[in-house]
């Protein structure tokens, strides 16, 4: 045996050990990989259902007028939901829940947050901190995933209708347009002196990975 041929058996011999532990390497990568996005999954279905109740179970105590903007006079709330409610109306702080917002026409239904964090989109959908509240002149922007709670936005039309449902009362929207832009596209969120309502998550809606656009939908609110 040559000093060459001795040399290739090395190369392959490590090639195939190379070869022989990445599998096993990715196989690990990729169980790590399915096994957090099962327990993202589970974890925002549980936190929906959660808030979901409590919210429910605070509306039977309020029962707000739909449509209305004034502050109801309302029976007290259990002490959980009537502290949740007093930071939201002070200053809507991280991780408030806001409401509820509700599309029937492409079956969507998600609790709303205050915050566009991480954590916060992986639970919930967010409302952008520093634009207008639910119930509030101006322009209310409220962003989520399109591969978790606004992945039904793809199927929405013009004129359909959008409720956003709080312990103050619940808003009605329709929508105006829905369009396509560049991330640096910040205008959408501009304030506004009507009473509008803006919903923002990524697009294409089936691209893989960070996606480069925005999809927007614009709605007015009706009476």
């Amino acid at each position: 045996m040559n000093f060459n041929t001795q040399k290739y058996r090395v190369r392959q011999r490590r090639t195939q050990s190379v070869l022989f532990w990445s599998r096993y390497f990715f196989l690990a990568a990729g169980l790590l990989a399915l096994g957090y996005v099962g327990y993202a999954l589970v974890d925002a279905s549980l936190y929906q259902a959660y808030q979901t109740w409590r919210f429910e179970q605070a509306l039977k105590s309020v029962k707000p007028a739909i449509g209305s903007v004034e502050q109801l006079q309302q029976p007290p709330l259990p002490a959980p939901v009537e502290a949740d409610r007093a930071r939201v109306e002070s200053a809507a702080p991280k991780g408030s829940s806001l409401g509820q917002i509700e599309i029937s026409s492409i079956g969507l239904t998600a609790m709303i947050e205050e915050g566009n964090d991480r954590r916060t989109l992986r639970r919930a959908v967010g409302h952008l901190p520093g634009t207008a509240l639910p119930g509030q002149p101006g322009n209310v922007v409220i962003a989520g995933h399109r591969d978790t709670f606004f992945r039904p936005l793809r199927n929405i039309h013009t004129g359909d209708e959008i409720i956003l449902k709080t312990l103050n009362g619940s808003y009605r929207y329709r929508v105006d347009l829905t369009e396509v832009v560049a991330p640096q596209d910040t205008d959408v969120l501009d304030t506004s002196n009507k009473a509008i309502l803006t919903l923002v998550t990524c697009y294409p809606f089936y691209f893989v990975g960070p996606a480069p656009q925005r999809f927007i939908v614009r709605a007015s609110r009706t009476p």
